[in-house]
């Protein structure tokens, strides 16, 4: 017999209930062993807490909690935030309880915590010491934009700008030498100081030279190929964020937003403005052959337009970019809509120097926008906040000897944490990303817009949200029940492989456990876990038609299987290439800081005179630049204890040897997924993965070695 703890040992001193530890042997609530029922209830109960007071750092209490922590009014009143979530205004799923006393300033407000002090995980979702021991831990990632203004002034004696490509290519060629750290310096003794820290404050206190940025891989194969155009579309089905691109279904495409408001609904885009471009088609042809795609960042953005341009420094369109498949293979960008909401400017691939100029400048607007959109939504939002929910209700609801809380463990590995660390730097008021994002301030507000008008539970699955941004159509004849309308397309082709071997493990693994759909109705725990997560975790969209009824075993797969699927392949594919393409500036910058000049004015003459000095004027500063270059790669590394899908830390996670033998096929289905996709990225004829300074598409890879490397898919998500 084999008791699992998975917990953290607790002192009599700090906590004197009880705990309970149960053996390895799965039980459903109807099948508990009498002796054991009453524990099995007590036990729950002892991680629901009672909804009152400030909750611990030693405590495990799983709660449910608004966005009302990410403002700080209390240091400046520029530094409110609206509540995000308990609205409809501002709709967003809820977040693990804190209980932290309110702002001084407004009592609908959480305070905030000083640098130095951490936000309340239940204790058995803290970092281990392994993983507080890597770059993603508290410390290094508080450090990151508290030391980088010093960083910057040691690389550029003053200068806040890049003056040209090559001040940009120095950041990988040279290392840098860190000094003036005064105030760094106390923000290091403060902190709980880890071993890694220490010899960071040991290197700057002596003056070495301890700075450089890897090169990014889009650099790697050929230093040019970002100005592509068949690059700028290549990396929509295989960049940092292959999950947005939608296949075009009409034209000119409309607005779903309100006509009084932001005017009329249709596009600027004309058929002149596609034509000549299309191996002879017309857009309808081009349209009823499945050849037109578009990236559609109109209504996510025009409504936020003004209030951002109004901001110092920050200047943004809502785009919309028209891509055409070619009959090579290749996805080119055809035509480029940015629009205000007084105007809407469309731009095409130049003819001459100065409108090939122009063409860079609207395509750095579009990877900007699709940088932000990115990391707001489809990256914090879809498996970050929403996730969050599923953590709380499995361990409020769901005993630890239940069948199905075995199975979710290991992928909720370290998530609140890293959630409760985004809210404290990342994503909080004049944090990493409203300093280094277009959107600023209003980056959470689009978050909550996007939840509100896009997400649902079941187009979280890949094949649903394929099928949903038209780039896959139903067909019972293909391996996976659907066609991929572009095969070449790399995180769809390799997800699905990823997709379908979770389906399968999930089938085979609830199977063992319910035999007919009244064992799911039946089973209180699980009901109550489901139950939970729709009417208090996504409260906000409690009553919407689409979330699945938990009332067959089929429905309980379905549900299992989108949620293995978001917190494992889904979030690997929008996390673990962003220093790839995001770590070279101009290829995917994070901010953009002035408009595209209109001809004849004199930002136009400006841009006539010195186009690269004006290009380096519209992307980010050098601060905000090595800022986002910090981060992400912190984001984009792999801790030493990672564990990927296919691998369990404890072999005894179960004494249920069906289980076991299920979980073995799982894992060696792993490793052919990974075999197959190493053959995908030699074969020439995928132009999306292989050829002359292509990137290898190795994200969905299911292992990987610890730090950065572009590849492996773990369990949870861990960073």
């Amino acid at each position: 017999m084999y008791f699992a703890c998975y917990s953290w040992v607790q002192s009599k001193f700090q906590f004197a209930g009880e705990r309970f530890f149960f053996s390895n042997q799965p039980y459903l609530p109807s099948e508990t062993p009498p002796g054991l029922m009453d524990l099995r209830e007590r036990n729950k109960a002892s991680f629901r807490g009672n909804g009152k007071g400030t909750r611990k750092p030693w405590e495990s209490v799983y709660d449910y909690d608004v966005y009302n922590d990410i403002g700080n009014p209390d240091k400046s009143i520029e530094l409110s935030r609206p509540t995000i979530g308990g609205s409809h205004t501002f709709p967003y799923p809820r977040r693990c309880r804190t209980g932290r006393v309110t702002s001084k300033i407004d009592a609908t407000a959480e305070s905030v915590l000083a640098m130095g002090e951490y936000y309340y995980v239940p204790r058995d979702e803290a970092f281990q010491e392994m993983k507080r021991e890597t770059f993603i831990g508290k410390s290094l990632l508080g450090l990151v934009h508290q030391i980088m203004p010093s960083m910057t002034k040691s690389l550029h004696e003053g200068h806040e700008e890049f003056q040209s490509f090559q001040d940009i290519d120095k950041l990988y060629q040279e290392r840098i030498k860190l000094r003036d750290f005064e105030q760094e310096d106390e923000l290091l003794r403060g902190l709980n100081i880890s071993q890694i820290t220490q010899k960071i404050e040991a290197s700057i206190n002596y003056g070495a030279s301890i700075m450089q940025y890897a090169q990014p891989d889009i650099l790697s194969k050929d230093h040019f190929a970002w100005l592509r155009d068949d690059e700028f579309g290549r990396q929509m089905l295989s960049g940092a964020n292959p999950v947005q691109i939608q296949r075009l279904q009409e034209f000119p495409p409309k607005s779903s937003l309100d006509v009084e408001a932001y005017g009329g609904s249709l596009s600027a885009f004309k058929d002149e403005h596609l034509a000549g471009r299309m191996e002879g088609l017309s857009v309808e042809e081009a349209i009823d052959q499945e050849r037109l795609f578009i990236l559609d960042y109109h209504d996510a953005f025009l409504p936020f337009v003004n209030r951002v341009n109004e901001l110092p420094g920050r200047k943004m369109y809502a785009s919309r970019t028209i891509l055409f498949h070619t009959g090579t293979g290749s996805l080119i960008p055809l035509a480029i809509e940015l629009s205000l909401p007084d105007q809407k400017r469309v731009f095409t691939p130049g003819s001459d120097a100065s409108s090939d100029w122009l063409w860079k400048l609207a395509k750095a607007h579009v990877s900007s926008n699709d940088a932000g959109f990115h990391q707001l939504v489809n990256h914090w939002l879809r498996s970050h906040a929403a996730v969050e929910p599923y953590i709380i209700a499995t361990r409020r609801q769901l005993s630890s000897m239940h069948p199905i809380y075995t199975l979710l463990q290991p992928h909720f590995m370290y998530t609140l944490e890293i959630n409760a660390l985004a809210r404290q730097l990342l994503i909080n008021a004049d944090g990493v990303i409203e300093n280094c994002f277009t959107a600023g301030p209003f980056g959470l507000e689009i978050s909550s817009a996007a939840y509100s008008s896009m997400w649902k539970f079941d187009q979280e699955s890949l094949p649903n949200d394929l099928i949903r941004r038209g780039m896959a159509v139903k067909d019972a004849s293909q391996p996976h029940g659907i066609r991929l309308i572009i095969q070449d397309y790399p995180y769809a082709s390799d997800g699905l492989l990823i997709w379908d071997a979770i389906k399968t493990w999930v089938d085979e693994y609830v199977s063992l456990f319910y035999k007919d759909s009244k064992s799911v109705e039946e089973d209180a725990e699980l009901q109550a876990w489901w139950e939970e997560i729709r009417m208090v975790g996504h409260a906000d969209k409690k009553d919407a038609e689409w979330w699945p009824t938990l009332s067959t075993a089929d429905n309980l797969k379905g549900i299992l299987t989108t949620i293995l699927w978001v917190v494992s392949g889904f979030h690997a594919a929008v996390n673990f290439a962003q220093y790839a393409y995001g770590g070279y500036v101009p290829n995917r910058p994070s901010i953009t800081r002035r408009l595209i000049p209109e001809e004849g004015s004199e930002e136009y003459r400006e841009l006539l005179e010195d186009p690269e000095k004006f290009f380096m004027s519209m992307l980010p500063n050098v601060q905000q630049a090595t800022t986002t270059m910090s981060v992400i790669d912190t984001l984009s590394s792999h801790s030493p204890d990672e564990e990927y899908l296919g691998e369990r830390m404890q072999t005894n996670w179960t004494n249920n040897l069906a289980a076991q033998e299920a979980f073995k096929r799982f894992s060696e289905q792993m490793e052919l997924i990974e075999h197959i996709i190493a053959l995908r990225n030699k074969d020439l004829t995928l132009k999306n993965r292989s050829g002359a300074g292509v990137l290898p598409y190795e994200i969905l890879c299911p292992s990987s070695a610890p730090g950065r490397t572009s590849r492996g898919v773990p369990n949870s998500v861990s960073v």
